[in-house]
């Protein structure tokens, strides 16, 4: 099977105080189609960098990067966008969901940007919900929900646009122990379903509900044994 994300020596620096920091350095991966993959890293590890390329936020130095079987590395800013926003469904720490709109409208309004018509916007903004367990409470405000019920939305909003994949970057790090559990119980129910989860965190237990485990350390991949990450010890 092709693997929907395929990154080979993958590099990414910056220029900060007039020197060059090599934030990732000659990186492979390979995450198949239905693989939940937990990528977990302290702070100035890299993971940050990464997951900014995985997500086409930014582009590698160098490299080559196929996702979902675009050849994306070379892609102008408009191209990017365009991919970003066909292939792959964000969940963030702290939910970025806006203030002013319901529960129901955030998840909507970027199937708007997609061109939908409200018919169409609506009968998925609602499937979303109820998929995440928020069924009622679709014209609430996002201050009149917990915060794992925001991540929930947020979560909902990600999975309404059908992407491939979905990236979360830190999902339970702005909820309670308990609320983290459900979060991550959802993560792996959607998991279950078939969805590809990309799951970025420093937390190892968060980690270890994940199918398979990378770590980043140096701006370079390692598997779970420590060895250096080679992308034909996928399976």
């Amino acid at each position: 099977m092709t693997p929907i994300i395929d990154i080979e020596h993958m590099t990414k620096s910056y220029e900060m105080g007039g020197e060059t920091v090599v934030a990732i350095s000659d990186v492979s991966l390979q995450i198949r189609a239905g693989d939940f993959v937990a990528i977990i890293g302290p702070s100035v590890s890299g993971k940050s960098t990464f997951m900014n390329m995985i997500g086409c936020l930014d582009r590698p130095d160098s490299g080559r990067y196929l996702l979902d079987g675009e050849e994306v590395e070379k892609m102008k800013d408009h191209q990017l966008a365009a991919v970003r926003n066909r292939k792959i469904g964000f969940i963030f720490q702290n939910f970025n969901l806006l203030t002013k709109l319901s529960a129901l409208e955030n998840i909507e309004l970027p199937l708007l940007y997609k061109g939908l018509k409200k018919k169409e916007r609506l009968e998925i903004a609602y499937a979303s919900l109820e998929k995440v367990g928020l069924k009622g409470r679709e014209r609430h405000m996002p201050n009149q929900l917990s915060g794992g019920q925001q991540q929930r939305v947020a979560i909902a909003r990600a999975l309404a646009g059908q992407p491939p994949i979905l990236l979360a970057d830190e999902p339970t790090g702005a909820l309670d122990s308990k609320t983290s559990q459900e979060i991550l119980q959802l993560m792996k129910d959607l998991h279950r379903q078939g969805h590809t989860i990309v799951l970025i965190t420093h937390d190892m237990e968060v980690a270890n509900q994940a199918s398979r485990i990378v770590r980043i350390q140096d701006g370079q991949l390692f598997e779970a044994g420590g060895e250096r990450y080679e992308p034909a010890a996928v399976h």
